[in-house]
């Protein structure tokens, strides 16, 4: 079996491999059952990262840090890594699931908000009646950089869960994930907005806008009061990172 490599993007580690080669990654470790953390990031999550060296070192110690953003499989690609692939959350969790479904593993939700989630359930019941899944809750609002929280890490642990899909957005679900890392025995993903994408409350770019790396205006035009700061930040960040590692300036990322 191909195992995913590793490469770089703007100084970070960024798992090299296509949506085939990460899901058999990822359920090979949750039948391990000896936990680990996927981070599905994007240009946000990366600039976001140069900027906080807390999340920095999440990523640094994730299992995997996929590329759901195509500006990062196109830096890979321009470092020589042509199997560089597309691996879109939202499409990384429905492949989990059918992967969870045939190989008998349960799965569990947290994040979202309570419209998400009944759909979210409702949707994979119906699409993969096969799918065990273990729990599912909408917790209450988090901090930015949530605590351990032992009584929820021991909820989800005694479930038997081996798939956790975090729904909180980035960075707090990195930062919820690496702090319950050391008491789930199951494998956490971040899949961001996935969720409300699956249950059909968040609507979702069109296939061409995703591959044309763009999708971040569609986001934009359906949250612009939300989302304008962010991408007024961070994309202009993001292209002088870029020079800057062109230049051979990246700051090091570490594996």
């Amino acid at each position: 079996m191909a195992r995913p490599g590793w490469g770089q993007v703007i100084g970070l580690p960024v798992t090299v491999g296509d949506m085939t080669t990460v899901c058999q990654e990822i359920l090979r470790l949750a039948r391990r059952g000896e936990g680990g953390q996927v981070c599905v990031a994007n240009v946000h999550m990366l600039v976001e990262a140069r900027r906080d060296g807390a999340l920095r070192d999440v990523l640094e110690r994730a299992a995997l840090v996929v590329s759901d953003g195509m500006p990062l499989v196109w830096r890979l690609r321009r470092q020589g890594f042509a199997q560089a692939r597309q691996v879109r959350g939202p499409d990384l969790m429905i492949r989990l699931c059918e992967g969870a479904a045939a190989n008998g593993l349960p799965v569990y939700f947290y994040g979202g908000d309570q419209a998400s989630m009944a759909g979210l359930i409702e949707a994979l019941q119906r699409r993969l009646p096969a799918l065990r899944i273990a729990g599912a809750e909408v917790p209450p609002m988090l901090p930015r950089q949530p605590e351990t929280d032992l009584i929820t890490a021991e909820r989800i642990r005694r479930s038997g869960a081996r798939l956790v899909f975090v729904g909180l957005g980035c960075p707090k679900q990195e930062f919820w994930m690496h702090a319950h890392r050391a008491h789930l025995e199951a494998v956490t993903v971040g899949v961001g907005q996935a969720f409300g994408i699956a249950a059909g409350t968040v609507p979702e770019a069109p296939v061409w806008m995703q591959r044309s790396g763009i999708e971040w205006l569609f986001r934009l035009a359906s949250e612009p009061r939300r989302l304008w700061r962010r991408y007024l930040v961070t994309i202009p960040l993001f292209a002088a990172f870029v020079l800057r590692e062109a230049a051979g300036r990246p700051g090091a990322a570490h594996r």
